[in-house]
Formats: C-alpha cells, sequence, structure tokens
C-alpha cells in the first residue's frame, strides 16, 4: 500500500553486500557445516573482570537506575580527559570537548547528523567502513570518494599522495567539500600513518577551511613498535577537527557501547545538542565502570588484549602461506586485509568470498563491500583462536588446489 509515499534516505543507501555472505552462513550453520568465522570484527575474549565487578556493584545501587546525562557523567568524560593526556599530551576540557557516546559508531552518526547541511560534502577514502560514508547519505550530504593509497606490503599511507588527493578532491568538488574523514589504523585496510602527516593535515585544513573528523577504534592495537598518533596531539587541531574513540576493541567491550567524541567545540557542542533531543545517555552503571576502566586499568591493552591479536597474526599469515594464499602482515588493528589469491582473483570478492564459505567453511568479509577500491581483497578479523586458524588453512589449502585443477581442466 502507499507505494507513492517513498523514505529517500533509505533509497539513498546502497545494498549490504555482507547480508549476501551473512545469510550463506548462517544457511550453513543450520545445516551442521562448522563455520570458522572471520567475518566481523566482534571481540571474542571476555571483558577484564575490574571492570565486570564495578558494573555489578554499582548496578546494585538504585539510585544508579534512573535517567543518565546524555553526554556522558562528569567522572567518566574527566576519564577520558585524564586518558587522552596520558597517551597523547592533548589537553581536553570535559565539558566541552568531550562527550560520551553510545559506542562510536552512535556518535559518528549523531555527528555527522549534527553538522551536516542537505547538499553538503564530505571527502571520504575508498575503502571504508561503511558508516563513514553513509552516515552522511543519511543526513542528506553527499560523499567524494577518493582512493586510498598505501604499501601492499608494509600498510603505510603514501601521506604525499593522499595529502595531494585530498588538496585535489577540494579543488574539485562542487560546492567544496566541508569535512573530511580519516581512520588510522583502518579499518578495512589495517593503514596506518605517522605523526607528521596529521600536522600536515591540520594545517591543510586551516588553508581550506574544512573539518576533519578523525576515527582511531583501533588505537591501542599494535604490534611491531608501531605507536598509533592521534590528530588531537597536533597545536591547533581542536581548531579544526573532532576525534572518537571505543572502548570495543582495547577492551574487549564491544556490546557494552561505550564511545567518544572529542575535540573542536563547535562540532562538539553541535552533538552535545543533537544528543540532548535525542537520549537519556548510557546506564549509569556502565559508565562508572567505563570510568575504571580508563582510569585503572589502562595496562590492559598491552597485557592482555595485544598479544592475542598478535599471535592470531602471526600464525595466520604463515599458515596461509604456507597454504597457498601469501598474506603481508599489518602493524596494527584486528584485521589482515589480504589480497585474493592470484587462481581466485578475477573471481571479485563477493564470488570469492560466497565460495570460500560454500567450500572451505571460512567466512571472511568481502572487499567490495568497502568500496570499489576493495574488489581485490578480503577483511579477514583475528578473532578465532590459533587451533581454528590452523584448520581454516587446511580447508583452504584444499579450496585452492581444487580451484586450480578446475581451472586447468576446463
Amino acid at each position: 500500500m502507499f507505494d507513492e509515499i517513498q523514505f529517500e534516505k533509505i533509497n539513498r543507501l546502497p545494498k549490504y553486500l555482507f547480508a549476501e555472505i551473512n545469510e550463506i552462513k548462517m544457511d550453513l550453520r543450520r545445516k551442521g557445516v562448522d563455520i570458522i568465522d572471520f567475518s566481523m570484527g566482534n571481540p571474542d575474549a571476555s571483558t577484564p573482570q575490574p571492570i565486570i565487578d564495578k558494573l555489578c556493584e554499582t548496578a546494585q545501587k538504585p539510585k544508579t537506575h534512573g535517567y543518565s546525562a546524555s553526554k556522558g557523567i562528569y567522572k567518566l568524560r574527566l576519564a577520558m580527559s585524564k586518558w587522552y593526556k596520558r597517551k597523547y599530551n592533548a589537553d581536553l576540557d570535559p565539558d566541552t570537548e568531550i562527550v560520551a557516546t553510545m559506542g562510536s559508531k552512535e556518535g559518528y552518526v549523531h555527528l555527522v547528523q549534527a553538522i551536516s547541511n542537505p547538499g553538503d560534502v564530505a571527502i571520504v577514502p575508498d575503502p571504508t567502513y561503511p558508516i563513514h560514508s553513509q552516515a552522511f547519505i543519511l543526513a542528506g550530504a553527499n560523499v567524494e570518494k577518493m582512493q586510498l593509497i598505501f604499501d601492499e606490503n608494509t600498510f603505510e599511507v603514501d601521506e604525499d599522495r593522499f595529502l595531494a588527493d585530498v588538496e585535489e578532491s577540494l579543488d574539485n568538488s562542487v560546492p567544496q567539500a566541508k569535512f573530511l574523514v580519516v581512520n588510522f589504523p583502518h579499518n578495512p585496510t589495517t593503514a596506518t600513518v605517522t605523526p607528521q602527516f596529521y600536522e600536515r593535515l591540520v594545517a591543510l585544513a586551516k588553508k581550506k577551511r574544512f573539518y576533519i573528523i578523525s576515527d582511531i577504534a583501533y588505537a591501542d592495537i599494535t604490534f611491531d613498535g608501531y605507536t598509533t598518533p592521534s590528530i588531537m596531539s597536533v597545536e591547533g587541531a581542536k581548531d579544526v577537527a573532532v576525534e572518537s574513540y571505543t572502548l570495543s576493541k582495547s577492551y574487549n567491550m564491544a556490546g557494552w557501547r561505550v564511545g567518544f567524541i572529542v575535540g573542536n567545540k563547535k562540532l562538539i557542542g553541535a552533538l552535545q545538542s543533537i544528543k540532548s533531543w535525542l537520549d537519556y545517555g548510557m546506564f549509569t552503571p556502565i559508565q562508572v565502570a567505563a570510568t575504571v576502566a580508563l582510569d585503572e586499568h589502562g595496562y590492559i591493552p598491552d597485557e592482555q588484549i595485544i598479544p592475542r591479536y598478535e599471535k592470531r597474526r602471526d600464525v595466520m599469515i604463515e599458515a596461509f602461506t604456507n597454504a597457498g594464499w601469501p598474506l603481508a602482515k599489518p602493524s596494527a588493528s584486528m584485521f589482515i586485509w589480504g589480497k585474493i589469491p592470484e587462481v581466485a582473483r578475477d573471481m571479485g570478492s563477493l564470488e570469492f568470498s560466497k565460495q570460500l564459505l560454500l567450500h572451505a567453511g571460512v567466512a571472511v568479509s568481502p572487499g567490495i563491500g568497502f568500496g570499489k577500491y576493495g574488489d581485490e581483497y578480503v577483511r579477514i578479523a583475528l578473532i578465532e583462536n590459533e587451533n581454528r586458524i590452523r584448520q581454516a588453512a587446511r580447508n583452504i589449502k584444499k579450496f585452492l588446489k581444487e580451484l586450480e585443477e578446475a581451472k586447468k581442466n576446463g
């Protein structure tokens, strides 16, 4: 009924390509097939016990059961301010430069809703985590895609090229872009940047008059001596930038939904305003527990979480390479951005992901789902243990051998 009533925002959204993989995966599981699932960046370990204990303790107090503050309780925002000072020597005002959000994704979407006008333009690198571009589409804005160029062996961003491409996109967009999204360590590619990159980017933003939205969701998961920089460390960054951070990956708190947006007072003020209309904040005991995580357990990512992902990364690269699927070693994040094996590259990432699932029982995320420049790759999340990774490699070896023989014979 009522076909004349259309939902234009929803109609602007592209087809959700990951849904096809999920449907196949669920169908196989219903049939009893064992699926080794690397398709989603969902931490498989539990939240550290002291954080759980604080949640339970606080939840026993009836006074914590009422409405909370939409921008987050003060102690949580103060803890985030201290975290940035310790980690990045960045000074942030808990009242005017920090908002606690229901995960960084919610915060990002509502920020975009608050600051975007219909027809505005945002520059978003391709490939990208889908919401980085689709949030602008939902807000009635437009997205200018820009290919992300990085070294395929080291995953280091070509920073000169990136900045030149941003400037070119700014000069060519009509109207000129108001926003640029950056996300390093990058999802899905794991690409990384140096601190100097942000110094140059802030200078460019001031020269060309645009805002930067930085996402450092994977900041704490780094290997081999690499340290994630923050744009907030750059002098004058708060004039032109905001940054999002989340406890989801760093503290195995994905389901808790605790994130932050920090930085520029004008943008933070807009986010605070829109959230005051939309929600009453997170459940207070969750915020208290998150405060403890930031204040008292900052060692957790280094001592418990990073070694888990580093071991899985190393096992996967060795096992998959020996199975006939060479993978390059990332220096950050909980993913491997794997170039499709040469024997299967002509399939494209969606078909390859389907065939890998059907014939090897291994689920990955097709690169095309992150943008057109991702179609020669798949994203592999490090969320299965070492034994499961080795089993996946055995299944993949058999699948690739059968594929190679089929091509020879046919």
